[in-house]
C-alpha cells in the first residue's frame, strides 16, 4: 500500500449509549484548574489495534456473553463499563454569574441529551490490513477516530466520549475520543482497561470493576476560596481569540513510531548518569528523562540550519502528575485531570554543544521543582486569579509536547481474544513536535510516536546517533 493513502471508512451504525439517572452526589461534577485549562483544546484521542479473534476465539466470547456477534458484544460491554463512569454519558453544562461577566463550567452527569456514542465501521479499502497500519507513517488512522475538530468546549452541545470500532480483514481497530476536560491519561487508560476487563469476562453482570474510578472533588479544593465553584470572567474567553488550529496537510506533518528496547534504555540512562555524576551530587536522571533528552537533541539536530539558529530556543512541555504531589494524595482512581505543565526552555545552541546528560538533567531538575503539594496549591491559586488555557496552535518552532506515560497499561487491554498489536494517537491536537510516549510490548521497551514535519522526520530516519538506540 502507498505511504500517501489515506483510509476512507464506511459507517454502519452509530448508536447513543446511555445510563440511569445519577444520585445528587454524581449528578454534578465541578471542573478544577486542571480540567478547564485544557478548554481549547480538541478531545483527546488516542486507539488500540487487534488481529480479528479466530473463529473459535469469537465462539467462546459470544456463548460466554450470549451476544450475537463481536460488535453486539463489544458494544454491550462497552454499556456496562459506562455505568462505572457517569460523567462520560453527560455533557458540558454552564451557568452564568449574577452579574452576567462570568461563566462556569461543569459535568451535567444527568443531562437530557447525555449519552456516549458507540460508532461500527468498516474500511472502504478491503486490502488495508493490520500490517499496513502498523509499518504506515502516514495518518492512516486518523479516520478510524469520532469527532476530529471537536474541542472541549463543544461539549455543551456534543457528546464528551465517543468510541469508533474499525473492522480491516483482519484486524479492528478500537478508537477512543474523550473530552479532555474529563480525563488526563491515567484516568484514560483507567477506562480502557475496566472496557477490556468486562470485555474479556472477568466482572459478571452486576458485579463492581477492579478499580472504581473516585470521582469526589472534594479533595482537592485544597481549602482555597472559590476553587470548589469557579467562575471565568468572559474576558479570559474571548473564543474570537482562540480560532480552531489550521492543521498543517498531511503532506507537511507525518507520525513515525519508534521502539526502544530495555537494553537499550539501559544504556541511554546509564550515559547520561555517567555524563552528570559530578553535577548530579548521586540525584538519579530517570529512563524516561534520558530517552526525551536523546529525542529533543537528535530532533533539533536534524532540522534545517535556518530553523535552529544557535541563539534561538526550544522547549519541551511534560505533564507533571499531580496525584502523588499532595498530602495526602490523591487516589489513583481519581477521576479527572490531575496534572499541570513544566516547561524546559533551552538555546539550542547549548542543548547541542553540551552532551545527552546535561540535557536529561534540565529536564530532571524541573521536574523535582515541581515536587510537593505548594506547587499543586500555587498553581491552583494562580489559575484562579488569572486563567490561562493551552492551545494547540501557534507553537513556536521547535516546541515539543510529552503526551502519555509509560507508567500507563496500554499494551494489556485483552478484550478476550490477545493483546493489541499496536497503540495509536488520533490527529487531533496534531502539531509539529507532538511526541507520544507509551510502555511497549516486550518488558521494559518504550515506544515513542513522533508527529512532525516529513522533511524533519525523514532526517531523524536517517540520523545514526539517533537510530542507534532505535529498535529495527
Amino acid at each position: 500500500m502507498s505511504q500517501d493513502k489515506i483510509s476512507k471508512i464506511h459507517v454502519i451504525s452509530t448508536s447513543t449509549i446511555k445510563i440511569p439517572p445519577q444520585p445528587e452526589s454524581t449528578a454534578r461534577i465541578n471542573l478544577t484548574p486542571w480540567d478547564l485549562e485544557l478548554l481549547f483544546l480538541e478531545y483527546s484521542q488516542k486507539g488500540l489495534l487487534f488481529l480479528k479473534p479466530s473463529p473459535h476465539q469469537q465462539t467462546q466470547i459470544l456463548t460466554k456473553t450470549s451476544t450475537t456477534s463481536l460488535i453486539h458484544h463489544l458494544k454491550a460491554s462497552f454499556e456496562q463499563t459506562l455505568q462505572f463512569f457517569p460523567p462520560l454519558a453527560g455533557r458540558l453544562a454552564t451557568t452564568r454569574s449574577d452579574d452576567g461577566t462570568a461563566t462556569c463550567f461543569f459535568v451535567d452527569c444527568n443531562h437530557i441529551e447525555g449519552g456516549a456514542l458507540f460508532i461500527h465501521a468498516t474500511v472502504e479499502d478491503e486490502n488495508i490490513t493490520v500490517a499496513d497500519v502498523i509499518n504506515s507513517s502516514t495518518n492512516i488512522v486518523r479516520s478510524f477516530f469520532p469527532l476530529t475538530g471537536v474541542r472541549n468546549y463543544d461539549g455543551v452541545s456534543q457528546p464528551l466520549m465517543a468510541v469508533q470500532v474499525t473492522e480491516l480483514v483482519d484486524g479492528l481497530f478500537i478508537g477512543f475520543s474523550i473530552n479532555h476536560l474529563l480525563v488526563d491519561g491515567t484516568s484514560f487508560w483507567h477506562l480502557f482497561n475496566s472496557w477490556a476487563e468486562i470485555s474479556r469476562g472477568e466482572i459478571p453482570i452486576g458485579s463492581p470493576i477492579s478499580k472504581i474510578p473516585f470521582l469526589n472533588r472534594d479533595l482537592i479544593t485544597l481549602d482555597l476560596i472559590g476553587s470548589n465553584t469557579i467562575y471565568i470572567s468572559h474576558e479570559h474567553l474571548n473564543f474570537d481569540k482562540n480560532p480552531l488550529p489550521q492543521l498543517p496537510s498531511q503532506q507537511q506533518l507525518r507520525d513515525r513510531v519508534f521502539h526502544f528496547t530495555k537494553e537499550n534504555i539501559a544504556k541511554l540512562k546509564a550515559r547520561a548518569n555517567q555524563e552528570m555524576a559530578a553535577e548530579s551530587k548521586g540525584k538519579v536522571i530517570s529512563s524516561l528523562q534520558a530517552i526525551m533528552a536523546h529525542i529533543w537533541r537528535s530532533i533539533i539536530r536534524c532540522r534545517s540550519p535556518t530553523n535552529s539558529g544557535a541563539h534561538e530556543t526550544t522547549t519541551f512541555e511534560i505533564s507533571i502528575g499531580a496525584r502523588q504531589r499532595l498530602k495526602p494524595p490523591l487516589p489513583e482512581e481519581y477521576f479527572g485531570n490531575a496534572v499541570f505543565p513544566g516547561f524546559i526552555t533551552l538555546e539550542i545552541g547549548k542543548l547541542l554543544e553540551n552532551n545527552l546528560g546535561w540535557t536529561a538533567w534540565q529536564i530532571n531538575r524541573v521536574v523535582a521543582s515541581s515536587d510537593g503539594p505548594d506547587k499543586v496549591r500555587e498553581f491552583y491559586m494562580d489559575w484562579i486569579k488569572k486563567p490561562t488555557f493551552l492551545q494547540s496552535n501557534g507553537f513556536p518552532s521547535n516546541y515539543f509536547v510529552l503526551i502519555n506515560s509509560p507508567r500507563f497499561n496500554v499494551y494489556g487491554n485483552d478484550f478476550g481474544w490477545g493483546k493489541p498489536v499496536a497503540a495509536r494517537t488520533g490527529g487531533a491536537n496534531s502539531h509539529d513536535g507532538r511526541i507520544t510516549v507509551s510502555s511497549w510490548l516486550k518488558e521494559g521497551s518504550v515506544e515513542i510516536e513522533a508527529c512532525l514535519f516529513a522533511e524533519t522526520l525523514s532526517a531523524l530516519e536517517e540520523d545514526d546517533e539517533f537510530m542507534e538506540f532505535v529498535s529495527s
